[in-house]
């Protein structure tokens, strides 16, 4: 694509797009040696997969640069682009070279980017054991580009804002974002790139493991990031998406265009890899990594599927290694044990088969009488009630092996059982208070206390909520309040269970608490149900009153305690607290005073710029300012801030430039409509903004892109009501009628049904429990 000032030309052929630039069997398994020339003018550089050889000038004083054959790989990898950009290089401890390219003007912001991905890069040769086999990487950032970033081998392309890092506007939460795609793209070298997937059913096998990729090699190489706190989210969002009856297996067939794009989801990149997360508990992670590089290592420079990779991960045998029965332990003390415990040797394949090839998450149900546990397994819906007529039905047919951990009040020991039948009964060593299954939260399942459960959980936690690990506590909270969907637990149980929080010196935990609080408050805040919406911001003012007044305006502190004062002093001015009013305010009138020039620290930049938007002088100083920055950071922040304006003629303005693509770029559309649906007084604006200009919408992006799938999800799935509800089935029926389908419409109109059923079944509690509590 040509970028608006004629200054780039770049490839994006991921799925199915390599066909339209060149003639070739464009199919994953067809893996070629790939030699490619490309003409240019002196003005320009051209960049491709494999470093340059030569260059020839033609007549006409073109010139054509010759680039080194490839190595062996599928033809969605190949890349080129042409352009005037700039670059900063270093070389890797291997010897690669490695260069940050962007636009001459964004130079600056490249150099982040190279230090993190020097360390990666080291770190996974280190860790596959298998060097990276092509001579140079380039990781460019394009100014106006559909995804992300895309992987293709040794021309890594991504968003100016995944890549560039500026020092002066990028957040915390920037730096994490940044470094999780370059560390997500640089895994796709191994997996995706030398190793490929047969056919995009399993797509999977390369976005699940760079997505599980992201939390092992960031740990290693950022520890400082925490990151897995902040994979626990990666599971719990795919989590709302499974447990509805529209999702679908890891593995799925797909056979046209828009369904091979389709599978690009948050099944295949977070259940994917929290399902590789959960096996790598299972076996252990000196065991797990074998595996993978036996993988790697016998499928290099071909395909493989899903099978095969269970296979390596059952039979990683090497030297050093005894075998007994089919299977290897290590000779080193930590005997890799998982396999023998319960003296049942458990079949991989068999296992995740049951995680892989079915949909959905299962529910463990936990009952304690004395000593004894009663497990049961179901599949957890929500939004479907036991009591439903439906609900039967939806529970057929389903069983997973399910690796169970749990942990109990009398000590810190992780017990482990598999679950492999509907129900099971365990016998505890000695007399508990409580039992906590799914430790550190690593299980891709849901737990319910049956009986006195959650209770003696809830008194726990007021008593001393350290006698459980922080993640334990996470996983508490959100199981608890997907329960409250499923109508398994009461909304005020749920509710209870967070007062605890005020003592809660865990910053992850703290926020998981107070997200779901926050949800409750915007989505009364948007249905007007004004006197819950009121008591609700009260509560969460007086509640988190005391830690909201230490946060600093300031860039201080460790990672976590920067995201938790963003957090914070965002709730704390979007529910008009006067003394974060009042300081955004001075701050915004001073940044303005001093014509952009005065540094606001990056932790509050957005929610500054958000409080300066709601005049008409400021909304219109951020728009000039959106068109003369220079960063990506900062652009987001703005244009975030002015789609919380509350007028509409502001709001459809916004988009009408994001329409025309100049000022707004066409690849900020849908992170757009989806912030003024948020808005209370936008919500409307953007849902008939999609249905009146669909036709439009369509020439911009493929139906089956990342960015329709949004748009559509983003203005729609957040309706609660029945009239809503009706609309948005019609405009879906309208499509199917032109000829467009897409599995999102059914999860929308599910999760819109399931909001209604949550409003009516939960607003009389949530109303009674605030006026108990304000």
């Amino acid at each position: 694509m040509w970028d608006e000032g004629g200054t780039i030309a770049v490839t994006d052929f991921e799925p199915t797009e390599a066909r339209m630039a060149f003639p070739c069997f464009d199919e994953p398994l067809f893996k070629a040696n790939f030699s490619i020339k490309i003409r240019r003018e002196s003005r320009h550089i051209a960049l491709s997969n494999m470093p340059k050889v030569k260059t020839i000038e033609l007549e006409g004083g073109l010139l054509e640069d010759h680039f080194e054959t490839t190595v062996k790989m599928s033809t969605y990898l190949v890349a080129y682009i042409v352009c005037d950009f700039k670059s900063v290089s270093g070389t890797s401890s291997s010897g690669v070279k490695v260069s940050i390219y962007a636009s001459p003007d964004k130079w600056s912001q490249t150099h982040y980017a190279l230090e993190a991905s020097l360390k990666l890069l080291d770190f996974y040769e280190n860790y596959f054991d298998i060097n990276y086999p092509l001579p140079k990487l380039d990781l460019v950032a394009i100014p106006d580009f559909g995804s992300g970033a895309m992987e293709n081998w040794g021309l890594i392309t991504y968003r100016e804002t995944s890549l560039l890092f500026d020092p002066k506007t990028s957040s915390a939460s920037d730096k994490l974002w940044v470094t999780t795609v370059i560390a997500h793209e640089l895994a796709h070298q191994w997996f995706g790139n030398l190793v490929t997937m047969e056919w995009w059913n399993d797509i999977w096998l390369n976005e699940g493991f760079a997505n599980y990729m992201e939390l092992i090699s960031i740990n290693a190489t950022y520890p400082e990031l925490q990151f897995d706190d902040y994979f626990m989210e990666v599971c719990f969002e795919v989590i709302k998406k499974d447990s509805l009856n529209s999702s679908r297996p890891i593995s799925n067939q797909a056979k046209t265009p828009t369904q091979i794009q389709e599978m690009f989801d948050t099944i295949s990149y977070n259940k994917g890899a929290c399902t590789l997360n959960m096996l790598k508990d299972f076996l252990s992670e000196e065991k797990f990594q074998k595996g993978i590089i036996h993988y790697l290592k016998k499928f290099s420079y071909r395909n493989a599927k899903n099978d095969d990779l269970w296979n390596s991960l059952s039979n990683s045998c090497f030297e050093g290694d005894f075998t007994s029965g089919g299977f290897c332990y290590s000779d080193s003390k930590k005997i890799s044990s998982a396999l023998t415990f319960q003296g049942v040797n458990v079949e991989i394949k068999e296992m995740t088969a049951t995680w892989t090839l079915q949909k959905g998450i299962p529910l463990v149900v936990v009952e304690q009488e004395g000593r004894l546990l009663r497990l049961r397994q179901e599949r957890f819906l929500s939004g479907v009630f036991q009591e439903d007529p439906e609900w039967r039905a939806l529970q057929e047919r389903y069983l997973w092996h399910i690796p169970l951990t749990y942990s109990t009040s009398s000590s810190n020991v992780i017990h482990r059982h598999i679950l492999k039948s509907k129900t099971d009964t365990l016998e505890l060593p000695e007399k508990t208070s409580w039992v906590k299954f799914n430790v550190n939260s690593n299980g891709y399942y849901i737990v319910h206390y049956e009986g006195h459960g959650w209770d003696q959980l809830i008194t726990q936690l007021n008593q001393n909520h350290t006698l459980l690990r922080p993640k334990d506590r996470i996983g508490l909270i959100h199981d608890a309040f997907q329960l409250v969907s499923a109508g398994r637990l009461t909304l005020d149980k749920a509710l209870d269970l967070t007062r605890y929080l005020q003592h809660e010196k865990n910053i992850p935990a703290l926020l998981k608490g107070l997200r779901h609080l926050e949800l409750f408050y915007h989505m009364m805040n948007r249905r007007n149900i004004s006197d819950v919406t009121e008591n609700l911001k009260h509560y969460l003012l007086q509640y988190f009153k005391p830690v909201i007044d230490m946060q600093s305006w300031s860039d201080e502190g460790s990672f976590w305690d920067r995201l938790l004062r963003s957090a914070l002093l965002k709730l704390a001015c979007d529910l008009n607290h006067a003394p974060c009013i009042r300081k955004a305010t001075e701050l915004f009138s001073q940044w303005v005073e001093s014509s952009g020039k005065l540094s606001i620290p990056t932790d509050v930049l957005k929610i500054v710029y958000t409080v300066g938007a709601q005049t008409t002088a400021g909304w219109n100083y951020l728009l000039e300012q959106y068109e003369r920055s220079m960063s990506g950071a900062e652009k987001n922040k703005i244009l975030y801030a002015l789609s919380t304006s509350k007028h509409q003629e502001k709001l459809m303005k916004l988009i009408e430039l994001a329409m025309e693509g100049k000022i707004i770029k066409t690849q900020n559309l849908a992170v757009l409509l989806q912030a003024i649906a948020r808005n209370p007084k936008g919500q409307q604006l953007a849902w008939n903004f999609v249905r009146e200009n669909w036709t439009q919408l369509l020439k911009k992006f493929d139906l089956g892109s990342f960015a329709i799938r949004y748009i559509i999800s983003d203005t729609t799935s957040h309706f609660s009501s029945k009239d809503e509800l009706q609309e948005v089935k019609l405009f879906f029926e309208s499509l199917k009628a032109q000829g467009s389908h897409l599995d999102i419409f059914q999860i929308v109109l599910e999760t819109i049904s399931k909001n209604i059923k949550w409003l009516e079944k939960n607003l009389p509690t949530l109303r009674t429990w605030l006026l108990l509590r304000t």
